[in-house]
């Protein structure tokens, strides 16, 4: 398997650099249970494997974050393909997973969902994902971090801060602005939840203070934007100590994580979001940190454009289908 495993490594990394050693890749959401699930999955034997996965079972924290943005128990297929026909293989191997699942308690459930990550630059599984009724819903993208004295590095930086509004400044948060940064926080996974389909939580704001309690301590990456002294937008990252969990899904070390950017709605189109990524990008880089990563829904109009303007751009794409059992 240790070949195989390299062999699929070498597929991908010819694809995307960016990727890691696949058998390390796919971080697990923290505080979540996973039973693992223990279900291995191979198309072909020997000398002829062509697509191997493991399947898993996971159900994020009642009261954590992640539920915030996802289904309350998901069936997590991590698979690697090879051989001739990445496609067919790929298309091989859901259908095992389709078979193991229709024998799982509880996969029909409403809250459930069947999901794939999938490096979005493979664009060879694109149609077998398809085809199995699986949609692409979130985007984990990645931005490299930009050295001194790199090419462009001072005009990107003007572009990022854009025009100055004397109405407008941008402040490092600390823990007085928790319920700004909650009330953001809250905004955003509703906003999410139009593109999602994730059902709002009720505990949602309880991670929220939480999680930002946790962020605004000592030396914050959070930054708000104010104008006239009220909040109008807001970034919060996770520095590398507290990104552990999602590290995997790069061969870049260190990574910070990037998890809420909010600007409300009659501030979009102003130059706050840059200035906030500005503020952010010109502290993550000098410490020495390799690559940011974020989250944002597919269908969401505003982030993708946004983000790419930014200098991030697509890694891995999350596939579902809700609730699991419909997986075709």
């Amino acid at each position: 398997m240790a070949e195989f495993a390299a062999r699929a490594m070498t597929r991908w990394r010819a694809i995307d650099s960016a990727l890691p050693d696949p058998v390390a890749s796919g971080g697990a959401a923290p505080g979540g249970q996973d039973d693992h699930c223990g279900a291995s999955l191979a198309v072909g034997a020997g000398a002829n494997l062509d697509a191997f996965g493991t399947c898993r079972h996971t159900e994020p924290d009642p009261a954590g974050i992640d539920l915030s943005w996802g289904m309350a128990r998901r069936f997590e297929l991590a698979p690697r393909v090879v051989g001739p026909a990445p496609a067919v293989a790929l298309d091989r191997l859901i259908s095992l997973w389709r078979s193991h699942l229709a024998d799982v308690p509880g996969s029909d459930e409403d809250d459930t969902a069947a999901v794939i990550t999938w490096p979005s630059r493979d664009i060879e599984g694109v149609a077998a994902l398809q085809r199995h009724g699986l949609r692409p819903l979130a985007v984990a993208a990645l931005r490299v971090a930009r050295r001194a004295g790199s090419p462009g590095t001072a005009a990107r930086r003007a572009r990022g801060h854009g025009k100055q509004d004397a109405h407008v400044r941008v402040r490092r948060a600390g823990p007085p602005d928790v319920d700004a940064v909650v009330r953001f926080g809250t905004e955003v996974a509703r906003f999410d939840a139009h593109f999602s389909g994730t059902p709002e939580r009720p505990g949602t704001a309880a991670a929220l203070r939480h999680e930002a309690a946790r962020l605004l301590r000592d030396q914050p990456w959070t930054w708000l934007a104010e104008r006239d002294g009220q909040p109008v937008g807001m970034i919060a990252t996770q520095q590398p100590a507290h990104a552990t969990w999602i590290a995997p899904l790069t061969r870049l070390s260190p990574v910070a994580y990037t998890v809420l950017g909010y600007v409300t709605p009659d501030e979009r189109s102003s130059g706050i979001g840059g200035a906030l990524a500005a503020h952010l990008h010109d502290t993550v880089d000098p410490a020495g940190v390799a690559a940011t990563l974020l989250h944002y829904e597919q269908l969401n109009p505003y982030a993708a454009p946004f983000w790419s303007r930014q200098g991030y751009r697509p890694l891995w794409t999350t596939w579902e289908a809700r609730p699991a059992r419909s997986l075709r």
